[in-house]
């Protein structure tokens, strides 16, 4: 499992294992979470940015709208993947 860097805005660092990533009307949507664990917590990040730049910039989704449509692209591609 490829495992990316994310600096926070308060310069923290924080670890992420990629489940899956996925395209939805142009933009890039990446499933990740925090542990190798079955039981691990998992989130949907959406990157935001701009064809050019030097680094991704992504954020939680937390539009219910948006979050239920990727979720149901994510489980359907892992066919053992659960959102609660």
């Amino acid at each position: 499992m490829e495992k990316i860097t994310f600096t926070l805005a308060d310069d923290q660092i924080v670890e992420f294992y990629v489940l899956e990533q996925t395209v939805l009307g142009g933009i890039s949507y990446i499933l990740v979470t925090d542990s190798e664990d079955d039981e691990a917590e998992a989130l949907i990040l959406k990157d935001l940015s701009k064809p050019g730049d030097d680094e991704a910039l992504y954020e939680i989704v937390d539009d219910d709208d948006e979050l239920e449509a990727v979720s149901k692209i994510f489980q359907e591609m892992l066919d053992d993947i659960e959102f609660e």
